[in-house]
């Protein structure tokens, strides 16, 4: 069973390496002045591999008699959603507005200071 939850726990934080990964040279673009904010794809697989691999892991440490905190697996998934549904929702605008951007990477990074700070 611990093989199977560390596997896992790698596609959760390659979720979230494609996540962030595609802010952060999303901003670089933006920096330089030669493209504008928008999502590329890799982030909404990202979020999406996120949710779905979160979501198993809760089941697989419940299945291996693990103590979970439930307040901290109310506040992810949600911080996750409003992160999933902004970048759907804008996931075909050549141009989205700069706080939108800022607020998917900020909540993004904010999930994983809940995850690794939270205890």
């Amino acid at each position: 069973m611990d093989t199977l939850i560390n596997a896992v726990v790698g596609l959760h934080i390659l979720g979230i390496a494609a996540l962030l990964g595609g802010c952060v040279t999303r901003l670089k673009v933006m920096g330089g002045g030669t493209g504008a904010a928008r999502f590329v794809p890799g982030m909404l697989y990202g979020a999406a591999t996120m949710l779905v691999t979160g979501v198993t892991l809760v089941g697989l440490l419940h299945a291996d008699g693990e103590h979970t905190n439930n307040v901290k697996l109310g506040v992810k998934p949600a911080v996750l959603v409003v992160v999933l549904g902004l970048v759907h929702a804008k996931r075909d605008e050549e141009r989205i507005d700069p706080v939108t951007f800022a607020a998917v990477g900020a909540l993004t990074a904010a999930n994983v200071f809940i995850a690794v700070l939270w205890t």
